[in-house]
């Protein structure tokens, strides 16, 4: 039999896990697509405080969006951040330069490949990890050909193809 008090405390740890369990994965799927994707990287984003609360509601888009290198700090631009309804006077800017948060070191190793014709930084996917951070992965990206978008719209209907035969088989 439990007591009262055991009861109230597996309810509290159900709910933390309930919780942490509603994370926030805002993916910028044209850059799968648009380019191919080689070094990814995982930077922490300096946000002010209104930033933050919006995009843990999941109100962020990474469309259009993309990275650069300056005075050996690396940036993104064009990212969306909806203004928090709750915000007063305070409420940030919604498209506005973000600082990202790397390494010395990988910030010179972006920046010498960035340097490279042909090559630049995606950012691929606006989370939120376990420490209630907001995080952004980036990745080293070359653009794609139209043939090459080609090949992969039709990867992408062959396995869909193999899929459905698999279900119906089953």
């Amino acid at each position: 039999m439990q007591k009262d008090g055991e009861l109230y405390i597996f309810a509290i740890i159900m709910a933390k896990k309930e919780l942490k369990s509603k994370t926030i994965n805002i993916k910028n799927k044209r850059a799968e697509f648009d380019f191919a994707l080689f070094e990814e990287y995982t930077a922490g984003i300096v946000l002010t405080g209104t930033e933050i609360k919006s995009i843990r509601k999941g109100k962020a888009s990474l469309v259009e969006t993309f990275c650069y290198v300056h005075n050996g700090e690396v940036w993104v631009k064009n990212m969306y951040v909806a203004q928090y309804e709750q915000g007063s006077y305070n409420n940030h800017v919604e498209r506005r330069d973000r600082k990202l948060l790397l390494n010395r070191r990988e910030i010179r190793k972006i920046q010498n490949v960035v340097k490279q014709p042909g090559f630049s930084i995606v950012p691929t996917l606006l989370y939120i990890n376990d420490n209630g951070l907001a995080k952004l992965d980036i990745s080293i990206a070359r653009g794609k050909k139209s043939y090459d978008k080609r090949e992969t719209l039709k990867e992408k209907e062959d396995r869909r193809q193999i899929d459905r035969a698999f279900k119906k088989s089953f």
